[in-house]
């Protein structure tokens, strides 16, 4: 398992074809199948992707504006109940 915080720790880095790589110890590794990576200065940033939930998403919705229409207008009464 994965420590919270392990120190740093020295890896070689090494051509794969075109692209420059390393490999992730496993104490370190990420959680996913996908990361993001940038660059802040002469640092390398590696996050994993946090997949968006249910409600990530319909936080992002915009509110609708105009109000809901009365169903019940337009039902039928229902027929009467035997007990």
């Amino acid at each position: 398992m994965p420590q919270p915080n392990p120190p740093p720790r020295r890896v070689p880095l090494f051509r794969n074809n075109r692209n420059q790589a390393i490999r992730i110890p496993v104490e370190i590794e990420l959680p996913g199948q996908d990361a993001l990576i940038h660059r802040e200065g002469n640092r390398l940033i590696i996050e994993p992707v946090r997949e968006a939930g249910l409600l990530a998403l319909l936080a992002g919705w915009a509110p609708l504006d105009e109000p809901f229409p009365d169903m019940d207008e337009t039902l039928l009464p229902p027929p009467p109940v035997a007990l």
